[in-house]
């Protein structure tokens, strides 16, 4: 009798305790309907609404990938260091879209022995822990246009296994003051976080004049100009004590040293180009590395080396970059074959995502009567755009249409 009243006991207990969940459970989905808005009355919506779950869809780790340097390291792990701070996946939006690698140039070309001497003796002083010897940060590599140096430059990082963090001179402007200066500290403590983790790595400016330097009277000198040019002299003081703005904390990074490159220096701001701030080399290609770069533009073309060297002496006051160029001219008798071929209304559904696949051409046949003829008329323009400059006829008068107009065509002209 007692077990028996003890099992129903323990059994009406069980159902008891069932039916109190059930009810409870039943209470619940009460409140939630009485909760729900009714037709036409609008929900209430927190402070907060944007963050809870099932509304916000942003991902932690972006954010924090995207915050990266903008807050104190004391608060945020450092790159490369495990941790919540890393993002686990992968994509182009966590990379760096100003480091440059330069894994696609071919071996082959051509780089002068004295401009691979001058950038490796320059980065490898400003790892060197010299005593007592102040080792300028930055190295102004300029000359004429087109004379192959950001491409020299490439080749030097490339030998010497760098891949730079890279800056160009549009971005030393901006319509918000002081955002250029912030960035150079941005992509200097980059490149200092790199060389960090045990590669090297600099700071690779391109045509820092043209977008830093003063080009006479008619150039407006704004403030990001100055701020850019102070903001270099200030890191080529204290390179191992580069703040961010608003960051005030005393903290030693591993000095990154800085290459920049440039047509004209005396346009920069004379305390910044001073020894002591930026060591300047005068890139002036010889005849022998004429020669050599040209060898390595005609490479896979098979044109024989002393047709090169004919050719390099026949345009000597021509640039590199010519040569380059010249070698894209002769490539217009195959592109004009093929668009007679294809039809000139069939081009874009040829060229822009074609089912038949890429485009390929023959290699053309570059005998040096091809390349002295295709050179000559890039001379001609050349000497064109020199001669008739209509600029100056425009601005100091009326040119009108007639006998002594600018529409009348050469051949009347010459008559």
């Amino acid at each position: 009798m007692i077990a028996t009243k003890q099992m129903s006991g323990t059994r009406s207990l069980r159902v008891a305790g069932t039916q109190s969940r059930a009810a409870r459970v039943a209470s619940v989905v009460v409140r939630a309907e009485k909760a729900k808005p009714s037709h036409g009355q609008k929900e209430h919506k927190g402070r907060w609404k944007g963050i809870d779950a099932g509304v916000d869809m942003s991902d932690d780790q972006q954010d924090v990938q995207r915050g990266r340097q903008m807050v104190d390291s004391l608060f945020q792990g450092q790159q490369g260091m495990g941790g919540t701070h890393n993002a686990i996946l992968s994509s182009e939006e966590y990379l760096s879209q100003a480091a440059r690698s330069f894994n696609n140039i071919e071996d082959g070309f051509y780089i002068s022995v004295d401009f691979l001497d001058k950038i490796s003796i320059h980065v490898a002083k400003n790892f060197l822990d010299l005593p007592k010897i102040k080792v300028p940060l930055i190295l102004g590599i300029w000359g004429g246009k087109g004379q192959g140096k950001t491409f020299q430059c490439g080749l030097a990082f490339k030998k010497l296994g760098i891949s730079p963090i890279v800056m160009s001179a549009g971005e030393l402007e901006s319509g918000n003051a002081g955002e250029p200066a912030k960035l150079i500290r941005q992509r200097y403590r980059e490149a200092s976080d790199i060389i960090k983790k045990g590669k090297m790595c600099s700071l690779f400016i391109n045509d820092l004049d043209a977008g830093a330097g003063r080009m006479g009277d008619a150039t407006q000198y704004t403030v990001n100009n100055q701020m850019v040019n102070a903001t270099l002299m200030n890191i080529a003081d204290n390179p191992t004590n580069v703040q961010l703005p608003g960051v005030y904390k005393n903290e030693d990074i591993p000095r990154v040293p800085i290459i920049c490159t440039g047509n004209d220096f005396s346009t920069l701001y004379a305390p910044l180009i001073r020894d002591g701030r930026m060591e300047k080399y005068y890139w002036n290609p010889t005849r022998a590395d004429r020669i050599g770069v040209c060898t390595g533009i005609f490479q896979f073309d098979n044109v024989d080396p002393k047709d090169v060297e004919t050719l390099v002496d026949a345009f000597p006051g021509q640039s590199i970059d010519f040569f380059g160029a010249l070698r894209a001219r002769v490539y217009d008798d195959k592109v004009r074959e093929f668009i007679t071929n294809t039809g000139i209304e069939n081009i874009g559904s040829r060229l822009i995502n074609s089912r038949e696949g890429k485009v390929e051409f023959e290699k053309p046949v570059m005998e040096l009567a091809t390349l002295m003829k295709y050179g000559q008329l890039i001379v001609d323009e050349q000497e064109n755009v020199k001669r008739v400059q209509l600029a100056d006829e425009y601005m100091s008068g009326a040119s009108l249409a007639g006998s002594s107009g600018s529409s009348m065509p050469e051949a009347y002209s010459a008559e």
